[in-house]
């Protein structure tokens, strides 16, 4: 079965499980995308998981103005063939936190150079870029990946950084990249505690907000 073929297939079987119900609700919250079918993430992934990875496939359905198929695109989509410049040109073409989170957790923690370009998303300007940044260092840390001193710090600048400046889609990406970093090691939590330490009885709003974020990760 050709590429068209497939894509055609997968189709049939999005609109066979569509949910008019659950696209709407997407609607009424904000999430509002070109097409969506409104099929529930166990539906997809079992569509997945029938279909062979592949980067030709996986390629096309991200260039699909489709929620499911977007989604499927990180699901499908091969490690070995998924080069850097690849990884950029998606992440530039996101509109939609959801397809942000998934694609993360299914495909960019997986990359080989995850670290490294995780690192170079969050330095960059685009809302989208820095958003898969800190979402992939989450996901790298709760897979205890190692940082050594240098990469810390210039992570935590980052993130605090965002968090204090960003707007509210990537606050809470750079607040869940930080607490998973905290989780990482004891050594890690002193590290950012010792950042905000000073923040305690201060005047800005998103200080004390960092504050409070940091002591509820600390155990009474």
């Amino acid at each position: 079965m050709d590429i068209h073929q497939q894509i055609k297939d997968i189709k049939t079987q999005l609109r066979l499980s569509m949910n008019g119900a659950a696209s709407q609700s997407m609607r009424e919250k904000g999430l509002v995308y070109k097409l969506n079918f409104g099929v529930e993430l166990p539906r997809i992934k079992d569509i997945a998981s029938r279909i062979p990875k592949n980067h030709e496939l996986a390629q096309a359905l991200w260039k699909e103005e489709i929620r499911e198929c977007k989604i499927l695109a990180g699901m499908l989509q091969p490690v070995d063939s998924f080069l850097p410049e690849i990884a950029d040109i998606w992440v530039e073409s996101m509109h939609h936190m959801e397809i942000a989170e998934l694609t993360c957790m299914n495909l960019f923690q997986y990359l080989p150079y995850a670290p490294a370009k995780s690192l170079s998303w969050i330095a960059l300007e685009g809302e989208y870029f820095q958003i898969c940044g800190y979402l992939t260092i989450a996901r790298l840390l709760m897979k205890k990946g190692d940082m050594d001193d240098r990469v810390a710090n210039e992570f935590l600048d980052q993130a605090v950084a965002a968090f204090l400046d960003g707007d509210y889609a990537i606050r809470n990406a750079s607040a869940t990249a930080i607490r998973r970093f905290m989780q990482h090691s004891e050594e890690n939590a002193f590290r950012v505690c010792r950042r905000v330490e000073g923040m305690k009885d201060s005047a800005v709003q998103e200080e004390q907000m960092l504050y409070n974020l940091v002591k509820d990760e600390i155990p009474d």
